[in-house]
């Protein structure tokens, strides 16, 4: 495939930080961790890949501005163009010596994400996409999986766990989707969630309590390979609405159908 001037330099950051996670993740038990918040860590790993795609996205694109993880929102001159980064996503996997982990790196321009890479250094699986140039894996062309019904799907998710999410109302959305489907699949990454969406090895994904760059570059590349998007109520609000659902066009829409059905009371 043909990559623009652009997509290279995102795939270059997103490598290079994913060599510097590689050799981290062989020393994992002397990396420095400290908690964010409950059950939310972060590591050396983390601020060094940050780092490693802040510098090399800056050197490349001087004006644009980012959304990162861990050093958040940061101006640009050009307020047309922000890059979306999350250096490390999966950073609970990478801690415990899962090999599931991403780097994710997203272009938004005037509020369309444009372009977008998600980088797995421990399987050396590279997603790349563009805005009406389709995804790839490694070079090859993706397409969502072909599955109608949500009899024949195995469906990716996320699970809240300890200080995150509503678990009362989550354990009935698993109970009604579980209770549809071929199986139930949790990675623990959810830019990887989402990638593998794409790539039709999942037919369907959903999870709340997201952030941007967990999302960013992987709803584009389920929309270059003919799949859907959404948040939980049907809306392209994902960002705001910290939830996002996923699928070809009839497992989004029964997943979201599924997931409608009513909830435990707050």
């Amino acid at each position: 495939m043909a990559r623009s001037a652009l997509l290279n330099v995102m795939v270059q950051a997103a490598m290079k930080a994913g060599r510097s996670l590689s050799r981290d993740f062989g020393e994992v038990q002397n990396l420095q961790v400290s908690l964010k918040g409950p059950g939310n860590f972060v590591s050396q790993a983390d601020h060094k890949a940050e780092e490693i795609v802040f510098n090399e996205l800056s050197r490349a694109r001087p004006g644009y501005g980012f959304l990162m993880e861990e050093r958040g929102t940061i101006e640009g001159e050009d307020d047309q163009h922000r890059w979306i980064v999350d250096p490390l996503d999966g950073t609970t996997n990478f801690l415990h010596g899962i090999p599931i982990f991403a780097v994710s790196i997203a272009l938004e321009r005037q509020g369309q994400i444009v372009a977008g890479v998600i980088y797995n250094p421990a399987m050396d699986e590279l997603y790349t996409a563009e805005r009406g140039g389709g995804a790839f894996l490694n070079d090859r062309r993706l397409r969502v999986a072909a599955r109608m019904k949500l009899e024949d799907a195995v469906i990716a998710t996320g699970v809240p766990h300890l200080g995150i999410g509503h678990h009362g109302n989550y354990l009935i959305e698993l109970r009604n989707v579980m209770g549809e489907v071929a199986g139930i699949r949790r990675l623990g990454a959810a830019a990887l969630d989402l990638a593998y969406v794409a790539a039709g090895r999942f037919d369907g994904f959903w999870e709340e309590g997201l952030h941007a760059w967990d999302m960013a570059a992987g709803m584009l590349l389920i929309r270059e390979a003919g799949g859907f998007t959404s948040d939980r109520n049907s809306e392209q609000n994902m960002f705001a609405s910290r939830s996002i659902v996923a699928g070809n066009e009839l497992i989004h829409r029964a997943l979201l159908k599924t997931l409608k059905k009513p909830l435990a009371p707050r």
